[in-house]
């Protein structure tokens, strides 16, 4: 028979509800666990802001990505929690392996995502359902181990010292949120800044390991057998040493990654506050390409055939006072100096990284026609929309808005009636404003909202495209496969106010231009079908 009342063997875990044998008084455990909760809380929020900014900057719509993530990474905590109720005899060690393999697939889940876009190729093409359903399997890895926390630091912290459920329950969440709040305000202000989002997630992978790690080893290690306390600190060193190894390795694995995306001529990569920046080729005869958030901006020969058809047909009327809203890389700039009786150029543009690299690029000042050095243009450092709001009434001649695609979350505002209104506002009259509204063959809807957009902010419209040849000058948001492959064109529209879109020329004074015809220009005008779209607002985005 059995005797009741024999010890237990050394390393089993007690009855439940039984107080645990702590090393330290029961105060000091409770601030201990409540201390870890914050840390995993504020790491578990970092692992899921990584995977919506990163999903974001490969896919390009943040929305969608933020509203997968976050919907699968919630479901998937309610699953976790009901799942870990099987663990609760064991709470003790089933935290601990928790927290390793929550440090684990966390910590490593930016530098395999980046792996997989940028050996695979893209997000779009054949390849498009292995990295998002990857994507869903770190939301869903994730989730469920985050969720299987709860349930177990509920049953540590009562066995410390018993209380009400109720008590229990406030306690823990309130370490547990203001844990979130400090890993979301951290995520943004210094772990993507200061180490960008391999390194920072690398880095929170660690923290959680080892708060995990000391907690369980160091506070209820008599609630483990020898075997289980060898076990725990043997994986946790070892995941310990993966996410250093990870992280000595990051800065070849970027230059690498990049290499695989961008091509082997990579010649200057820069993360500003606002974007990262990638230029190659300039050199040896290799045509200059610059890439914005792993967007192509500027590419190869076509270059000049979007920049021509941008301007150009805005400068036949009035033009001495011209302003360009967006067009950092100062090409748009170097079309509106062509024309005589140009007597100003403001430039708003958000990223000052981008100003500095076309001002002292060798390349990409030349390429630009040292643009900046004129001192009729001035920069302003500045978010458009916000500029506008106070640009001056009927200041400017002619506006070009030389803007990242409307199918880019971040830009729809850009693209909507309330901003158009404010262009529209700082127009002189007879001045003109043009748009570049992304492909038209590509997205044919983005294309015609903006024109139907432009046209609901009282201005009379004019769309065009034109037709590009160099295959690497991508058109849309995504690097896609199926893309790069297709014609590629740059759909524009040209507005004015007045109940007539204006006529779409070119000025008869103007330069001579290498890609760009009347002919063309009325061609592709009267190619272009009318459609009938509800307008994009602030309130209702509809790219």
């Amino acid at each position: 028979m059995i005797d009741p009342h024999a010890p237990a063997p050394p390393g089993t875990p007690p009855p439940w509800g039984t107080p645990a044998p702590l090393p330290v008084r029961p105060g000091t455990g409770r601030f201990l666990v409540l201390a870890c909760v914050f840390v995993c809380a504020a790491c578990g929020l970092v692992y899921e802001l990584e995977l919506v900014a990163l999903a974001s900057y490969l896919i390009g719509d943040s929305v969608t990505q933020a509203s997968v993530v976050l919907s699968v990474m919630v479901f998937a905590m309610g699953v976790g929690s009901l799942a870990a109720k099987r663990l609760r005899w064991h709470a003790a060690a089933g935290f601990a392996a928790v927290e390793a393999a929550l440090a684990l697939v966390g910590g490593c889940s930016a530098m395999a995502l980046y792996a997989v876009f940028a050996w695979t190729g893209d997000w779009g093409g054949l390849w498009a359902l292995g990295p998002r359903c990857l994507l869903v399997g770190f939301s869903l890895a994730i989730g469920l181990l985050i969720g299987a926390e709860v349930p177990l630091l509920m049953e540590l912290i009562q066995r410390i010292r018993r209380q009400d459920a109720g008590g229990a329950v406030a306690d823990l969440f309130a370490a547990d949120y203001v844990g979130a709040l400090v890993g979301g305000l951290a995520f943004p202000f210094l772990l993507l800044p200061f180490l960008g989002q391999l390194t920072g997630t690398l880095l929170t992978g660690t923290v959680n390991v080892a708060a995990g790690g000391a907690l369980v080893l160091g506070l209820f290690r008599r609630d483990l057998s020898r075997r289980a306390r060898w076990t725990l600190l043997v994986a946790n060193l070892t995941v310990l040493g993966v996410l250093a190894s990870a992280a000595a390795l990051v800065g070849d694995f970027e230059r690498a990654a990049r290499h695989a995306v961008y091509g082997a001529d990579v010649r200057v990569a820069l993360q500003t506050d606002v974007q990262e920046i990638v230029l190659t080729g300039g050199t040896h005869g290799r045509p200059l390409d610059l890439f914005l958030d792993g967007r192509l901006r500027v590419g190869g020969h076509d270059e000049r055939r979007y920049h021509e058809a941008l301007v150009h047909p805005a400068m036949s009327g009035p033009h001495a006072r011209v302003l360009i809203l967006g067009g950092g890389d100062g090409m748009a700039a170097r079309e509106v100096l062509r024309h005589t009786g140009v007597d100003r150029v403001d430039i708003v543009e958000l990223d000052a990284g981008l100003v500095r690299l076309a001002r002292h690029d060798p390349a990409l000042a030349a390429l630009n026609g040292h643009a900046y050095d004129d001192p009729r243009v001035h920069v302003a450092t500045a978010d458009a929309f916000q500029w506008l709001r106070e640009a001056p009434r009927s200041g400017y001649d002619v506006v070009i808005a030389d803007l990242p695609d409307p199918g880019i979350t971040a830009s729809t505002k850009l693209y909507s009636q309330e901003f158009y209104g404010l262009a529209r506002r700082a127009l002189a009259p007879g001045g003109r404003l043009v748009v570049h509204a992304g492909p038209v063959q590509g997205r044919p809807r983005a294309f015609w909202t903006v024109a139907a957009t432009v046209r609901a902010a009282g201005l009379a419209t004019t769309p065009y495209r034109v037709l590009g040849h160099d295959a690497g000058f991508t058109p849309g948001p995504d690097r896609s496969a199926g893309e790069s492959r297709a014609p590629h064109d740059w759909g524009f529209v040209l507005a004015a106010a007045g109940s007539r879109g204006p006529p779409l020329r070119l000025p008869a004074d103007g330069p001579r231009l290498r890609t760009l015809t009347r002919g063309a220009l009325a061609a592709d005008a009267l190619a272009t079908p009318a459609a009938a779209l509800p307008p994009s607002t602030l309130v209702h985005p509809r790219y």
